[in-house]
């Protein structure tokens, strides 16, 4: 669906006459590139008269224009003459040898040597000219000669070989000029690659079509297969574009009465490896395609005008007398397809013939492109030469161009010297005439239609010839090469001398109407009214009208689009054209036509080889990227905005920015970078983009990723009027590899794709459907959105979330639009099960409901039986009522009606929500729809009809398990059923629903006491023991205040119950012992006191607890002196050693762990890699490992010790990963994380410290106070706890010191959205230091120093 469109052209004109003596004019005759340097090397010739046998042949190098946009200067670089004999190839001029001086060129071969910088001239009178391109004044030298004169000459792609033909030798030459092979010109063998028959696959057992058998025994005898008389008689060679092979094309016979033409293949080393088939007609051109598959060459068919058809026949083809093909050969000889020339004679035209052109035309010379896509055929006319350019798509050749060559001197028929590809540039074709050089670059366009909904046609046309192919996407997708209508394109006779070619060079399309405009690069316009059926229906889907034909005035043309126009009745086109010999600038030229009348403004650009950009107004395109607008009054352009570079593909929209419109150009360059812009801004969007189209809502484009991407307007605004932004992320559809954009339909949500191959996929991409659905959901276009949606798989809950207010009002209007039973359903089965609020759905479909209930009821029952389902949570019950009452009015529609709820909700969760409606009318119809087994249900249903009201209802409450309705029918059964009902309570726990059903009432004492019981059991002893005093059950209270220590609540209830002493004596005991179990000594020593009456008990739970002072208060108070030295001494004693012996842990840790510490920050400073765990490289390319180990590795660190080895196991189970865990951050010796652990360590043993300095503190006073034993023991442990104190605190200080960093700036916090990054802060995270990560202590203020005059120094 692409065509050729013409994007540069450059002329170059030479000196032909300069310096020039001789009455015939110098000719350009070859020309040659230098891609190192850029430049062109071109050949003159010019021949002296009859009696002058030399040529004179000058070298003149330009700079590449078609780089620069200007036209270059040719400078002559060298000159030389060589002989022009006469007769230089016997079978020149067809079969007749030449008795005069040839015409043709004495050059055979130009070329640029890029490894000996020279430029190598082959002659066809037998010389190799070598000229060094390094010198200041070049100088060509003869490296090469040969007597008989050379017939012709062809390098190879890589350089390195020349293959040169001579009268009959075929010579392999090295780049030096060395023999690499010899063989004869005419071989008679076949080749190395002969067929061998096997004995099987004859041809009289393959099939032959409309031919028959016949056709098994016919053969084309050597007498009917002769040569064109169009052929030139000269040899063609040519390389296959890896250079591995070449062929060659021979007229052979010259003594027979029918010559004929021979393609054969050779090897690089000379060898022969095939001979083509006899073709009959087979003409002098040749070219191997440099992908490899294809050998082309033409034929003729029919008879040769002006001569009398003989008996042997004419030696031509079997066909049409017209008929001309280009023919296709296979590596091994083997035809392998055609197709046949159209367009080389104008139509209506009358054909004029001589002797070298017998059909009025000739084809002089074919040539593929670089990349194989383009076949330029040359094609020699009468009234001018003309190249035509082929593509192929679908087994189908399009003729997409015709270059005509420029009128000579006193209007003389144009004619081309020369036609050649550039190398590199694959669609840059370079030409020749007698005195200039033309450069013409194309690029691959597709002429879609930019018409906006609702009229958008999706219309594409593709030039072939002749014919415009198209095809309008809204209503048909036709593959290529058909098309839905093919509109042939006809120049008016009066304007046909004007108009040489009859393919149009471009074609565009209205944006606002259904117009097609078709230009000519003589300057011939039409413009067609398409008459394009939007809709399906019978009938021609377009029925195009031709409205206006012009002409312009002659200059070369290349592009038109249209423009809006003032008058709604006219039209206005824009046309960008270029004088080749003017001042190399692009003139657009603006033609205004309404009805018969025409008028036309030409508007001057600041340079040439722009484009025009489709847009409402006149918008051209620097090839530097700068963005023009012209002014149709002042004809005057002015700078709006500017590519970073030149953009072959544009577009120009309209975006709303707080309702103003924002104009953006959009554009992709051959570079692949899809380009925004708009007056102030341009950024890059992406740089992978192969094509791009636009719609209302989005920009489309692919990728080379092969993906689709759709980018929002308003997000591309944002996005370029934010420098500092990313790109964002667009939605994205996976597509076929190398898929490009045809066109995009907003109106049928249809994105069209062409695949490599040609044949087209056309798609239906998310975010179009989404947007034409919304666009239907805001305008109440209800069905259009619900039938989209069910087409193409749209959650209907998009109705919803759109504007849910908006679609709430108008349910009404959705029922009427969306009016079938199914739909309905479908609608609200998919609102159940989607994402929206319980709310909001229950809310939506209890409006639906009411609204098809006031509708019809009869007619939607189903529907409304589906709301109630959907609902959440659903309303079975609401169901089964609404088909009890249609049972009674309208009985004929439930059996229906219940098997659709059926359907809906599973029939075992359906029996149960009737059964527990308690209408067994309703189960038995519910059951017998489900199809269930009477003798699983009608037990149990007899059964539950033997019972009364209420225990009926427990017992299905009860089948359902609905225990607490259950337990509340069964309180209603009746007082005899309360101990069934309390054992109830007990099975299943419902104490708290009891508590409810028979509070104020005389059993609710025994419900507290099963409560209470509950809660004992589950060791709620404290609750459940204010329950058991709330149901006056104080024995059990008491019980459970004791099991939950709370004694003063136990001793308070024991005296209200009057327990004699004894009895309080022995709960004190038990109570003070479970107290002192949980070390609350000192309320122990309080219940001992208060209700044991023992004090030597209470004032040893207080020294355990190191309460002294509490216990010698007591001890005064109730006169008992006599303990303070049997328990309080030596209790304060136990103490003291008790706190030296946790010092002395303290200590000997702490020493530990500094001098570990010590140890690993030397070993981080000495060996990092060994610390940090950087892996050995050397140790990669070693190869001694077993299967069952492997060397520790960075990563062993931080999950074994080092002294360890991976072992290889089993998958680990969850347990085990647990226990890994922690094994990891154990802080185990020479793991990683040791440092960490061992400073969290030591933060711990400062925290345990300040607690025994605490203990020290309360026991201080007291040893000062005791015996003289005591105060030398209280002296040590102050001098214990001081040297402690300050060792931790020298210690804390050291571990906690930070080495001097240099500080390095921080980095901004970004969110860890990729693997990447969270791997990356991993690493950070471990360099870490570990005391950044663990807060430094903080130690205790010594207050329990004390004065000691016996501890002093």
């Amino acid at each position: 669906m692409r065509n050729l469109a013409l994007s540069k052209t450059t002329h170059t004109s030479f000196p032909i006459s300069e310096n020039s003596s001789s009455a015939e004019p110098s000719s350009i005759t070859a020309i040659a590139l230098d891609l190192d340097q850029n430049a062109f090397y071109v050949t003159t010739e010019r021949k002296g008269d009859t009696d002058d046998i030399y040529a004179t042949i000058n070298i003149w190098k330009i700079c590449d224009a078609a780089e620069t946009s200007e036209e270059g200067t040719p400078s002559l670089v060298t000159s030389f003459q060589t002989p022009a004999p006469p007769i230089a190839n016997p079978l020149s001029e067809g079969i007749k040898k030449r008795l005069t001086k040839s015409k043709d060129a004495e050059i055979l071969s130009l070329h640029v040597l890029p490894d000996s910088r020279s430029l190598i001239a082959i002659t066809r009178a037998g010389e190799v000219h070598a000229i060094s391109l390094d010198e200041d004044t070049p100088s060509g030298d003869v490296v090469a000669y040969m007597e008989t004169g050379f017939l012709a000459a062809a390098w190879g792609p890589d350089d390195t070989l020349l293959a040169i033909a001579t009268e009959d030798k075929l010579f392999l030459l090295t780049s030096l000029f060395t023999d690499h092979s010899e063989g004869p010109l005419y071989p008679q063998e076949f080749g190395e690659d002969a067929p061998i028959n096997v004995g099987w696959g004859a041809k009289h057992t393959q099939f032959h079509g409309s031919l028959g058998k016949a056709a098994a025994s016919a053969s084309i005898p050597p007498t009917a297969v002769g040569a064109s008389p169009d052929d030139d008689g000269h040899v063609r060679i040519s390389w296959r574009g890896d250079g591995a092979y070449f062929t060659l094309s021979i007229l052979e016979g010259a003594t027979e009465a029918r010559p004929h033409r021979t393609v054969r293949v050779y090897s690089r080393d000379g060898a022969l490896q095939s001979t083509a088939e006899p073709v009959p007609g087979l003409e002098h051109t040749l070219s191997w395609r440099p992908s490899g598959n294809l050998i082309v060459a033409t034929q003729r068919f029919g008879n040769i005008p002006g001569e009398q058809t003989l008996s042997s026949g004419t030696g031509l083809g079997q066909g049409r007398d017209d008929r001309h093909d280009i023919v296709f050969f296979e590596r091994n000889g083997l035809r392998h397809g055609e197709f046949t020339l159209r367009e080389c004679v104008p139509r209506d035209r009358e054909i004029i013939a001589n002797e070298r052109r017998r059909w009025g035309y000739r084809v002089r010379e074919l040539g593929w492109s670089s990349d194989s896509n383009v076949l330029a055929v040359w094609l020699e006319r009468e009234d001018g030469d003309i190249v035509q350019l082929w593509t192929s798509g679908n087994y189908h050749w399009y003729l997409k161009h015709e270059i005509v060559a420029p009128e000579g001197i006193d209007n003389a028929p144009g004619r081309f010297t020369s036609v050649k590809w550039h190398p590199e540039d694959s669609l840059r074709l370079i030409l020749t005439t007698s005195s200039s050089m033309i450069q013409r670059t194309y690029s691959w366009e597709t002429f879609g239609s930019p018409s906006t909904p609702p009229v958008d046609s999706g219309s594409v046309a593709v030039i072939d010839g002749a014919n415009i192919l198209l095809t309008p996407f809204r209503s048909q997708n036709v593959p290529p090469p058909m098309a839905s209508y093919i509109l042939a394109v006809q120049v008016p006779v009066e304007l046909q001398p004007v108009q040489p070619g009859c393919t149009p060079i471009h074609a565009a399309f209205a944006s606002t109407g259904d117009l097609l405009a078709v230009l000519w690069e003589s300057g011939l316009l039409q413009i067609f009214n398409l008459k394009t059926r939007l809709e399906p229906g019978r009938g021609k889907v377009m029925d195009p009208v031709l409205l206006w034909t012009g002409s312009l005035e002659p200059k070369g043309y290349r592009q038109v689009t249209f423009a809006r126009h003032a008058a709604k009745e006219g039209m206005r086109l824009a046309i960008l054209g270029s004088n080749p010999g003017g001042d190399a600038r692009d003139i657009v030229t603006i033609l205004d036509v309404a009805h018969e009348e025409m008028e036309k403004i030409d508007v001057a650009f600041v340079s040439h080889n722009g484009r025009l950009i489709p847009s409402q107004g006149i918008v051209w395109e620097a090839p530097d990227g700068r963005i023009f607008q012209a002014d149709t009054i002042t004809k005057h352009p002015s700078e709006v905005a500017k590519f970073p570079e030149s953009c072959f593909w544009t577009a120009h929209v309209h975006t709303e920015d707080n309702d103003d419109l924002t104009p953006l150009y959009i554009g992709l360059s051959h570079a692949n970078k899809l380009y925004i812009a708009s007056s102030n801004f341009a950024r890059t969007l992406a740089t992978n983009a192969t094509s791009f189209t636009v719609t209302p809502s989005f920009l489309v484009f692919t990728t080379t990723a092969h993906m689709a991407q759709f980018a929002p307007w308003k997000a591309l605004l944002e996005f370029l009027t934010s420098p500092e932004r990313a790109p964002p992320e667009f939605e994205t559809r996976r597509v076929e590899r190398g898929s490009r954009i045809v066109t995009a339909v907003p109106s049928s949500m249809s994105l069209v794709l062409q695949m490599p191959r040609g044949n087209l996929e056309t798609i239906n991409p998310r975010p179009l459907v989404m947007e034409i659905v919304r666009q239907d959901i805001s305008s109440g276009s209800y069905l259009k959105a619900f039938t989209a949606c069910r087409k193409h798989r749209i959650d209907l809950n998009v109705f919803v979330e759109t504007n849910k207010e908006a679609f709430i009002n108008g349910i009404p209007s959705f029922i009427d639009q969306v009016s079938d039973v199914d739909y309905i359903n479908l609608f609200l089965t998919s609102l159940g099960q989607g994402p929206l609020p319980s709310e909001d759905v229950s809310h939506i479909c209890d409006q639906v409901r009411v609204e098809l209930e006031q509708k019809d009821l009869k007619a939607y029952v189903n529907s409304i039986l589906t709301a109630h389902v959907v609902k959440r949570p659903p309303d079975y019950e609401a169901g089964l009522a609404l088909l009890l009452r249609l049972k009674e009015s309208e009985p004929s529609i439930v059996e229906d009606a219940v098997k659709y709820i059926i359907f809906l909700v599973d029939a075992d969760k359906l029996f149960d929500t009737a059964l527990g409606m308690y209408d067994f009318s309703l189960v038995l119809m519910v059951a017998q729809h489900a199809q269930k087994d009477p003798r699983e249900y009608l037990p149990f249903l007899r059964e539950l009809r033997a019972l009364d009201q209420h225990y009926q209802r427990f017992r299905i409450d009860d089948h359902l398990r609905l225990y607490e309705k259950a337990l509340t029918h069964l309180s209603e059964a009746g007082p005899e059923r309360f101990d069934e009902a309390i054992a109830y309570v007990e099975k299943h726990q419902l104490c708290d629903h009891a508590l409810l059903i028979w509070r104020e009432t005389d059993q609710y004492k025994a419900v507290l006491n099963i409560y209470g019981d509950w809660l004992f059991e589950r060791r709620d002893f404290r609750e459940a023991a204010f329950v058991f005093r709330q149901a006056n059950r104080p024995e059990k209270a008491l019980i459970a205040h004791e099991k939950a220590l709370d004694w003063r609540e136990l001793f308070e209830l024991a005296l209200q119950k009057d327990f004699s002493a004894e009895e309080l004596k022995d709960i004190a005991y038990r109570v003070s012992d479970d107290l002192l179990s949980k070390k609350r000594t000192s309320e122990a020593a309080l219940v001992l006191l208060d209700y044991a009456k023992d004090v030597r008990a209470a004032v040893i739970a207080l020294v355990e607890g190191s309460h002294f002072s509490e216990a010698r208060r007591i001890l005064v108070l109730h006169r008992h002196p006599e303990l303070i030295e049997e328990i309080v001494y030596p209790g304060a004693l136990e103490c003291r050693a008790r706190i030296s012996e946790d010092m002395s842990e303290m200590r000997e840790q702490l020493r530990k762990q500094a001098n570990r510490l010590r140890e690993l920050r030397v070993r981080k400073v000495e060996e990092p890699d060994a610390f940090y765990g950087v892996e050995d490289t050397d140790l990669h390319n070693v190869d001694v490992m077993t299967d069952i180990s492997m060397a520790p590795t960075m990563f062993t660190r931080y999950t074994v010790a080092p002294s360890a080895m991976s072992k290889t196991s089993s998958k680990r189970s969850s347990r085990s990963k647990r226990k890994l865990e922690r094994k990891v951050g154990s802080g185990r010796k020479g793991t990683v994380d040791e440092e960490e652990y061992l400073l969290k360590s030591v933060s711990k043993l400062v925290t345990r410290f300040n607690v025994t300095q605490t203990d020290g503190a309360s026991l201080l006073p007291h040893l000062l106070q005791f015996t003289d034993e005591h105060r030398v023991e209280a002296a040590s442990l102050q001098q214990e706890l001081s040297g402690l104190a300050e060792e931790l605190s020298e210690a804390v200080e050291e571990i906690w010191k930070k080495a001097p960093e240099s500080e390095e700036p921080s980095e901004a916090l970004r969110p860890m959205d990729s693997w990447a990054a969270r791997m990356e802060a991993h690493e950070k995270q471990k360099h870490i230091s570990p005391v950044d990560k663990v807060v430094k202590p903080e130690l205790a203020r010594p207050e329990w120093k004390l004065q000691l005059p016996d501890a002093r120094a």
